[in-house]
Order: C-alpha cells, then structure tokens, then sequence
C-alpha cells in the first residue's frame, strides 16, 4: 500500500474544526492526514493563538502552528456578526464532524453549542474538548496543560522521592485529549452508518489527565497505595531502572523472572537466583535495597556501550537515555521514517505513530495561511488583522 492510499482512508469525511493552540487543533491534524478535508475556522483577528506562539518559523507563523495544523484549509469568519455565524451554519451544515476546544460559555454564547447545532443539523457528530469537563463545579472553568497536570495530581508522580511534583515535558492531556476526540468521533461516525444520526461527543483534559494517572489511582482507591516516586523506575518490577555505568546511565528492564535470570548470568551472579531474597520478582521488590547494593556497582565497572552489547545478545531489555538529536539520529528511528518532509516546504514534521498496510500516512501540506481557503468555501475574503487578542478569548 502506498503512503498516498494510506493518506486517503477518511476521504470524504468532511471536518469543521474550530480549535485553539492545541488539543482541537491536534485532533484536526490527525484527520488530514488520515485524508479528511479539514477547514478551520478562525478568527480574523489574528486566527488561531498558536500563529503567534513563538517567533515566525514559516509564512509568518509558528512552528507550532504548523505542527498542529497540517493539511488543513483555513477560513477567516467574524463569529460576532450575523454574516459570520451565516456563513459558519452553512458550513457546519456541510460537515460530518465539528470540533473545538473554546472557552466554555462561549459556543452557547453564540448559539453553536452542542444541543443547538445537532438539533439543527442531526446528522452532525459534535467533538467538544474543554479543560475540566462538561460538569461539575469546575466545568465553565478554563485550563491549560500544566494546570491540569497540576490539579490532577499528574505531576506528583513524576521524578523521585525527593524531587518536588513536576509536570510531563510532553503535552500529554491536550494531544490527548485530541485522540480521545477523533476515537470518538469515528465510533459516532460508525454508529451514524446504521442510525443516520450523529451524537455529542464530550472530553476534556482532565479525564485525560484522570486516565493516564489511573494505574497510580486504581492502585490508591483499591489497595490504599500511594505511588512510588521512581524516577525512571517501576513500582512493579525489580530491577527495572536507569542505572550508573562507568561513563553513562543505562536503563535495564527486566519485566520478568527469566529477564532476571538471563542479567544475573550476564553479570556473572548467578547466586542470586538461588538466593531466597532475589529469586522472584515479589522477593525482589521486598529487597530492593539489597540487591541494588550489589548491582550497582557492577555495573559502574564497565562502559555502557559494553554492558548495552553484552545484555542485547543476552535478550536482557536496555537502552540508553537518549537526547532528543540521538534519538532521531539512530538507525531505527530513521527506519521508521516518521519525521515526513512537507511537500512544497523546505521542513518536515513528525507524522502520525502508525501505519496502515504498511504504509505511514503523511502530513499532505503545510499549515494553511489565515483565511486562505475563503474563497474556495464561496466567502468573501477576509480582512485578517495581525494577532492581538490574549489566548482562549471569544472567535
């Protein structure tokens, strides 16, 4: 299968996205390159807030921009006036799925809120992503990245013992929450094949905050268990960690008792599989202490790269702790070819993290500029202003 084939699994899909910086963007994103024509409503005041996040990369835009915004069409409207809101009613009418991630208040505000615009047009599927979700005493509340890690107890298992709450240097609840959006939207889109109705589809940043903290959470409300901070280690397992060698850390995983086995060959101890306090996982996490006195300074007595050939042939998991320029320089990364040139520009970008029938769909453009697609959609061209309004203010 070739990449433009998988490039056009949802043509025909039909996606009005109104999305800001982030989690609505990135789940735009991902339906262009799965093939979708994705126009994206924006603000002639300046558009989408991501435009100016950071210095001018290409066209006057941000990195970030182009990141989040790949291969869409974009569409200056001024949702303020009456020929806005016309003209946004007739293309929402045109669309399979709308998203957006505004300010709540704001789409009933402006009369485009879930109820209204599905009440007028059935056949929609409506993606709303908002910071807090869509009850509670917190949900007209906005939010960020960091607050939401913040507020959901994310950063507090983050690091080691002694280091403070820290936040994922990834933006794991809003590109989260972008996933969570286009999973559902394709469930409703296939529910809408036998029913011919659309549906509301409701997320937020913080149930997905909420999900990927949930084995430390499942683990407190079941058993009473905080969660460990280990820094690069695991709760679960021993030894499963980074570990000093003589010139660099090494993470070692042994998810296992026959991982274990195969360590304490290669190290030359295997009394530790006759000791009673390391000869299972369960005894080695009672003597975690114990046997991590002993390993350590094994390990310190060779370089890396030895150790890293020695348990590799061995069938021991490890790897070395990557900066970000040698993880995209390893020949595996570069096999994968995930970081995709876009067609026309002297840049690439990290396309989507699988493939479909062996075939990786790419980013098919660049990020569109600001009401460049008016005129295709039968508007009139917009008067854009350059970027003067503060993040998450009303379209």
């Amino acid at each position: 299968m070739s990449n433009a084939t998988a490039m056009g699994v949802l043509a025909g899909v039909r996606v009005l996205e109104l999305g800001q910086v982030l989690a609505g963007p990135f789940a735009g994103a991902i339906f262009a390159d799965l093939g979708a024509e994705v126009v994206k409503v924006e603000r002639v005041e300046g558009g989408d807030d991501a435009r100016a996040m950071g210095p001018a990369f290409r066209h006057g835009d941000a990195l970030n921009f182009h990141i989040f915004n790949r291969g869409k069409q974009s569409v200056a409207l001024d949702l303020k006036s009456a020929d806005g809101l016309a003209a946004f009613e007739r293309l929402v009418g045109e669309a399979d799925i709308f998203i957006h991630n505004l300010r709540p208040g704001v789409p009933a505000k402006l009369g485009i809120d879930g109820a209204s615009l599905c009440a007028r047009h059935p056949r929609l599927i409506y993606c709303e992503i908002s910071a807090f979700g869509s009850t509670g005493p917190m949900a007209m509340q906005p939010g960020y990245e960091p607050l939401v890690q913040a507020f959901s107890g994310l950063s507090s298992i983050n690091g080691g013992p002694d280091d403070p709450p820290m936040r994922s240097g990834a933006s794991m609840c809003d590109q989260g929450s972008g996933m969570w959006a286009v999973i559902g939207a394709l469930a409703l889109l296939q529910r809408r094949q036998q029913t011919g109705r659309g549906g509301i589809l409701q997320t937020s940043l913080l149930e997905t905050a909420l999900v990927w903290n949930g084995q430390k959470a499942d683990a407190y409300v079941n058993e009473g268990r905080l969660p460990l901070r280990d820094r690069s280690g695991h709760p679960g397992f021993v030894p499963y960690e980074a570990f000093d060698t003589q010139d660099a850390p090494l993470l070692i995983c042994c998810g296992n008792d026959r991982l274990f086995a195969k360590l304490a060959t290669e190290l030359g101890r295997p009394d530790w599989l006759a000791d009673e306090r390391f000869a299972s996982n369960r005894a080695r996490l009672a003597h975690k202490a114990e046997l991590l006195a002993q390993l350590q300074p094994l390990l310190r007595a060779r370089p890396r790269a030895e150790w890293a050939a020695r348990f590799e042939a061995a069938g021991v998991p490890c790897a070395p702790i990557h900066s970000v320029p040698e993880a995209l320089a390893h020949p595996q990364v570069q096999a994968l070819g995930i970081l995709a040139p876009l067609p026309g520009e002297d840049f690439a970008l990290t396309a989507l993290p699988f493939s479909i029938d062996g075939a990786r769909p790419l980013p098919r453009s660049a990020a569109p500029r600001l009401g460049a697609d008016n005129a295709a959609h039968g508007l009139p061209p917009a008067t854009v202003t350059p970027f003067t309004q503060n993040p998450q203010e009303t379209p």
